[in-house]
């Protein structure tokens, strides 16, 4: 039952995050005067539809995605000098403009889209990945700063008996073969607070963590902790062992490295809200690099899906996948999963979700809400060449041109989501 909650979860906040989006495309092209004549939440069949004032607003069958309709999309034949239609593609654009100009009611020219100013429709096509954005930082602020986040601190939870190899199972016991681990060797004990390691203060974790990979093999490092209140100075020895690293991507692999054979205790951290614009920063920067890559990840999960390889933590995934993560995490059991941990991680997937919306829309390509604003932005770098040359304000960019390019973006990710889908449910990636 968990599980399918979790799921649903998923499917209600995407859809929020869908008609969100939208109301960013809504709101300022109706401000602007701009006639929008339907505003919809997914495609397909309607289910459901009113109309209010001058707009419809709908729910269609397939939630994946939406759109605001604006009138006069494309500039009319007349608007672009009647370009030829002897071409395929000519005949797509002509056809493109003809149903764009069938829409704009007659005297009503000044409210099409194709009128607006570079800026204003800018500010549009720009409004619905801003609000993507913006609900990621709300969210994002909800759980780093209301909830908190796990997190590990620098007192000792656990202590091992033994140097157990790094594929032993989690409930191996120790036997007379296995090396004594060298903190109980050294008398580490659990709820000791390290201080300080081999003459560096020691601040968090993973700072501790990376210094005891550093040191293996040396003898006798100095460990500060504090016990009962008071400092302890102990020497310590690491051991160099085979052990499963995490980089910050959530790729693994295995390493000599280091190792005393000490577990954190987990707390529940929280950040202010002013580390709420850094967190959207980095979570963006990283999306940017996801993105950047994806053809090649694309090209990978085909070879991994025709070979039957385990798909590795860093693979793309789709909806179906984003699915599966929120049913496993709000099912998960287990030593400190606890209900506000899952509630803070499943908002944690939901603010990545909108945030890979805001970066994936702003893809330089038609349909995409980049493609829009790549063509208004060549608009108006042309107006201002011919203002700067004194020459005549030049007639508005034909973007019915790049309908035909339109299609072929929207084949192509529509046959890359259908791949997600499929890889997804027969080969998925899992939490852990």
């Amino acid at each position: 039952m968990a599980y399918v909650v979790g799921v649903l979860v998923v499917v209600v906040v995407l859809l929020a995050s869908i008609a969100l989006h939208e109301v960013g495309h809504l709101v300022p092209a109706k401000r602007f005067g701009v006639r929008v004549s339907q505003y919809m939440v997914g495609f397909g069949p309607t289910l459901w539809s009113r109309t209010r004032g001058e707009t419809e607003y709908g729910l269609k069958a397939v939630p994946l995605g939406g759109y605001v309709r604006l009138v006069g999309m494309y500039p009319t034949a007349a608007a672009v000098g009647d370009p030829p239609t002897r071409s395929a593609w000519g005949r797509l654009a002509a056809e493109a403009r003809e149903a764009s100009a069938d829409e704009i009611r007659p005297g009503e020219d000044h409210r099409a889209f194709y009128r607006l100013s570079t800026p204003k429709k800018l500010v549009v096509m720009l409004g619905g990945p801003v609000m993507n954005l913006l609900i990621a930082a709300v969210l994002l602020a909800v759980v780093y700063v209301g909830i908190g986040v796990p997190a590990a601190s620098t007192t000792v939870a656990t202590v091992s008996s033994c140097v157990l190899p790094a594929d032993a199972a989690a409930d191996a016991a120790c036997t007379d073969d296995d090396p004594v681990a060298p903190a109980a060797a050294a008398g580490v004990r659990p709820g000791d607070t390290v201080v300080a390691y081999d003459g560096q203060d020691v601040t968090s974790w993973d700072q501790l963590s990376g210094l005891i990979q550093a040191s293996g093999g040396e003898a006798d490092v100095p460990l500060v902790v504090e016990r009962d209140g008071r400092r302890v100075t102990l020497a310590v020895t690491p051991v160099v062992a085979e052990r499963t690293l995490v980089a910050d991507d959530g790729s693994t692999r295995t390493a000599q490295v280091g190792y005393l054979g000490v577990g954190p205790t987990q707390v529940t951290e929280r950040v202010g809200v002013g580390a709420v614009p850094g967190l959207v920063g980095e979570r963006t920067w990283g999306t940017v690099s996801v993105v950047a890559t994806l053809p090649a990840s694309v090209v990978d999960l085909v070879r991994v899906t025709v070979t039957g390889e385990e798909r590795d933590a860093t693979s793309v995934v789709g909806p179906v996948g984003i699915g599966r993560f929120a049913g496993e995490i709000a099912s998960a059991d287990g030593a400190g999963v606890d209900d506000g941990l899952k509630v803070a991680s499943l908002l944690d997937l939901m603010a990545s979700l909108n945030i890979a919306l805001f970066v994936f829309n702003l893809v330089p390509l038609p349909p995409l809400d980049g493609g829009h604003v790549a063509a208004a932005l060549w608009e108006g770098a042309r107006r201002q060449v011919a203002r700067v040359r004194g020459l005549p304000r030049p007639r508005p960019f034909d973007t019915a041109r790049l309908v035909p390019l339109a299609y072929s973006v929207f084949v192509v990710l529509g046959g890359v989501g259908l791949l997600l889908a499929w890889a997804d449910l027969v080969n998925p990636v899992r939490l852990g």
